[in-house]
């Protein structure tokens, strides 16, 4: 691939997981290296992957030639126990049939008659928090396990048809296994780069099963949460045989199709239950770090979220006009998305020889699509693109700069500028879900507490150590004082 701009950066692994396998972010490689769109890079065992970058070339990978491009074999091994082979892992006509089905669980119209149970949740974990404050109001928190908590939830009530009772049962059996399977660790990036290795020449399938001390955690957790779902389905199944089952959630939509084995019904709901509450949790962590880095943003969502929604200690129920029509709350939920998307980046390798952009692709070929790198890139986004910067999604109606059309893209030059649920046949299924259910609860935590980080040091991000697995995380948790405000 001589046609591509090279950057040598030898075999060194990142003190930063989510910076892949290559040893500087995304985003510095996009800025530092003159490029057309394409940047070659070495990997592990001096490989080449090709960094994608133009908008042109992530549109033909996406949406144009979307099902030419799959995860690689290693990648669905290793996050497959975790997560279940459902959709997320499917590729294909397996994909596009089970996009299909799964559908009508998150249409327009069945996201917004959820508010009220988003609303129901936030409410009930906001008021779990306050009862964990001291005389003073304070609560002395890790934002991630709470984050968690109320995700799962959330998904399991809205998602699968079952309360788990996470939000006030810190000890939680489903909510710690989730805990052991997805907060990151350096053990964890040594056993994927191991398995990337591996994958390369062999079946990892043997490999995942070593007596590793690790492996044998992750096992156990992954029993434990396919028993769970195992239930789940169980139970649905005999309301279906009674013709009691009417619910519109994923579950039951899987099942009344009648095209899923037992096994295929326990991973997908795996896959919507470890991916659905690990991205919303995720963003909502990113969420208050910015928050607690940036107080005068803080107080201004604070105060148009008390103007306008009622308190958590009440029991009004909202709607989806409710929050939907709050400009700066969805603003500040867009640009955390876009500075600190939950999956920084995605592999695709190539199935099939093809071009893009003009390119020659060989068959096998891997491609990194990175959110962490486009989301912030100055070419897209302007010279303040790395900046937490919400107004950039207001328009001038709601008191920012820009014209309607421009602020529903953050001012971006290119609809492919934000990648954080990327776009085509492949674009996550749950985004609007997942953004609704993340405006929600961030709204009531705002509306209740002043956030601030326990270590000061972490105002600077540059000391901001953060892992990924299934999604993007700080490495030792988000340790925040969490304040009640009086008067709400």
């Amino acid at each position: 691939m001589a046609w591509a701009p090279w950057r040598d950066n030898g075999t060194r692994i990142s003190a930063n997981g989510t910076r892949v396998v290559f040893a500087e972010s995304s985003p510095f490689r996009i800025r530092e290296v003159p490029n057309d769109g394409f940047i070659r890079i070495r990997i592990i065992c001096n490989r080449e992957m090709i960094l994608v970058t133009s908008p042109q070339a992530l549109s033909e990978i996406l949406v144009t030639k979307g099902y030419e491009f799959e995860k690689p074999q290693y990648l669905r091994d290793t996050l497959g126990p975790v997560i279940g082979h459902g959709l997320v892992l499917a590729e294909g006509d397996a994909h596009k049939v089970q996009r299909r089905k799964f559908m009508p669980a998150f249409g327009f119209r069945h996201i917004k008659e959820l508010y009220p149970l988003f609303w129901r949740k936030s409410r009930e974990v906001v008021r779990a928090m306050t009862a964990e404050c001291d005389a003073n109001g304070v609560l002395n928190a890790e934002a991630g396990a709470w984050a968690s908590r109320c995700t799962l939830d959330v998904i399991g009530t809205a998602g699968v048809g079952r309360d788990f009772g996470a939000i006030n049962d810190e000890h939680n059996q489903l909510v710690n296994e989730y805990m052991k399977l997805t907060q990151p660790s350096r053990t964890d990036r040594k056993i994927m780069i191991l398995a990337e290795i591996v994958g390369h020449f062999l079946p990892i399938e043997p490999f995942m099963n070593l007596p590793m001390p690790r492996v044998r955690e992750i096992r156990h957790s992954v029993d434990i949460v396919r028993n769970v779902c195992k239930d789940v389905i169980s139970s649905k199944k005999k309301k279906l045989e009674q013709g009691k089952l009417e619910d519109v959630d994923i579950v039951s939509i899987a099942i009344r199709s009648g095209v899923f084995s037992d096994s295929e019904l326990v991973d997908h709901m795996m896959t919507f239950l470890g991916a659905g509450h690990e991205t919303t949790g995720s963003a909502l962590t990113w969420a208050i770090y910015a928050l607690a880095r940036f107080p005068d943003t803080q107080n201004r969502l604070r105060d148009e979220i008390r103007a306008n929604l009622p308190s958590v200690d009440e029991e009004t129920e909202i709607t989806s006009p409710d929050i939907d029509k709050l400009p700066y709350l969805n603003a500040v939920c867009s640009e955390v998305l876009r500075i600190y998307p939950s999956v920084p980046q995605t592999v695709r390798q190539a199935a099939r020889d093809t071009v893009i952009d003009g390119r020659l692709i060989p068959k096998g070929t891997r491609l990194v699509l990175a959110a962490w790198g486009t989301n912030v890139d100055p070419t897209l986004w302007g010279p303040d693109a790395a900046e937490f910067k919400p107004e950039r999604w207001l328009s001038v109606n709601d008191g920012g700069s820009h014209s309607v059309k421009e602020a529903s893209t953050g001012g971006a030059s290119s609809n492919y500028a934000f990648l954080t649920f990327l776009h085509g046949p492949r674009s996550c299924i749950g985004q609007a879900f997942s953004k609704s259910e993340f405006a929600c609860l961030l709204a009531a935590w705002v509306g209740r507490f002043h956030f601030v980080l326990q270590d000061e040091r972490l105002q600077d991000e540059a000391n901001m150590l953060f892992e990924q697995l299934v999604t993007c995380k700080p490495t030792d948790g988000l340790h925040v004082r969490a304040t009640v405000v009086p008067g709400y």
